[in-house]
C-alpha cells in the first residue's frame, strides 16, 4: 500500500498538469485564429490599398460594408487614408505613411503569430509526452 500511494499521487500529478497544459493549448488556438483573423483583415487592407492607388480621382470603387455586401463609391481623394489607431482612434493619413503603418502592423502580427505556434508546438509536444508517461504509468500499475 505505501508502494501504491505515491504512484497514485504522480498518477494525479500528471493527470493535474495534462488539463492545465490541454487548457494552455486551447487558449493558445484560440489567439491563433485571432491572430490570422487580423492578418487577412490587413492583408485586405494593404490590397486595397494598392489597388486605390491605381485610380483617378472619382474613379467608382466598390467598398465593403461587411456580410459579403458592398456599397458603390466615388474616390474623393485618392491619396488620402483613413486609419484606425485603436480605441475608436483614426486619423487621416497620406496614401503612402498609410501603407507603412498597415505594413508594420502586419509584421508584427506574423511575428505575433510566429511566437504563438511555437508556443503551440511545445505545450503539444509536452501534452504528447504526458499522455504516453500517464499511459505507461497505467498499464504497469495494471
Amino acid at each position: 500500500m505505501t508502494q501504491r500511494a505515491p504512484a497514485e499521487e504522480e498518477l494525479r500529478k500528471l493527470s493535474m498538469e495534462l488539463r492545465y497544459l490541454e487548457q494552455t493549448a486551447e487558449a493558445l488556438q484560440h489567439r491563433i485564429t485571432m491572430v490570422n483573423t487580423a492578418i487577412a483583415d490587413l492583408t485586405y487592407a494593404n490590397e486595397t490599398l494598392d489597388n486605390m492607388e491605381k485610380e483617378q480621382e472619382n474613379a467608382e470603387m466598390l467598398v465593403p460594408i461587411g456580410s459579403s455586401s458592398y456599397v458603390k463609391v466615388k474616390l474623393a481623394d485618392a491619396n488620402k487614408v483613413i486609419i484606425g489607431l485603436g480605441s475608436g482612434v483614426s486619423i487621416e493619413k497620406a496614401l503612402p505613411e498609410a501603407k507603412v503603418v498597415l505594413k508594420e502592423r502586419l509584421d508584427e502580427l506574423e511575428k505575433t503569430m510566429n511566437v504563438a505556434q511555437q508556443q503551440f508546438s511545445q505545450v503539444a509536444e509536452r501534452i504528447n509526452t504526458g499522455r504516453s508517461r500517464l499511459e505507461s504509468m497505467l498499464a504497469n500499475n495494471k
